[in-house]
């Protein structure tokens, strides 16, 4: 009888804002703890939460985000006044404190102790001229699409 592969769960994370760092990491997280296996794979804006530099100061974009209101109770043009995102962005850190969620750094660090592999978009790190020096430094390396492709095989994929 042939031996069956482990469940793989394959997730492209495009954004960079704190609202959009938690739904990667808390589905990682849960695959983990189920024993699949999970591929991370950081592009474009998605880089900012593998970036030492921004992992730590992420914000909530309230331009733009039809949530705003129903969420904060603020007007969809409200998002446009100048502290309107340090404002939400506050108070989303505070609603996530008292869910008793780490802050994205350690829980991305904790996601990858949990054996989640972390990599970083190629073409993403050329056009923002970033480096491995700019990335976390549990990072697992730098591919191309192609070779995140080869890693995803039988996988399920999700792009968050």
């Amino acid at each position: 009888m042939a031996e069956q592969e482990n469940r793989k769960l394959s997730l492209i994370c495009s954004k960079g804002s704190l609202d959009m760092a938690y739904p990667p990491l808390i589905l990682a997280n849960a695959a983990r703890m189920t024993g699949i296996d999970v591929d991370l794979f950081f592009t474009f804006w998605g880089l900012d939460i593998i970036t030492r530099k921004k992992i730590k100061h992420l914000n909530v974009a309230t331009v733009g985000n039809p949530n705003m209101h129903p969420w904060f109770h603020i007007p969809t043009w409200a998002g446009s006044i100048p502290g309107m995102s340090a404002l939400a962005t506050a108070m989303m850190r505070k609603e996530i404190d008292k869910l008793d969620f780490p802050p994205v750094d350690e829980f991305l660090e904790m996601v990858h102790d949990a054996g989640a592999r972390i990599f970083a978009c190629k073409m993403s790190m050329d056009m923002m001229k970033l480096t491995e020096d700019d990335m976390v430094p549990y990072a697992d390396g730098i591919i191309g699409a192609m070779e995140f492709m080869d890693y995803s095989k039988n996988a399920q994929v999700l792009f968050i």
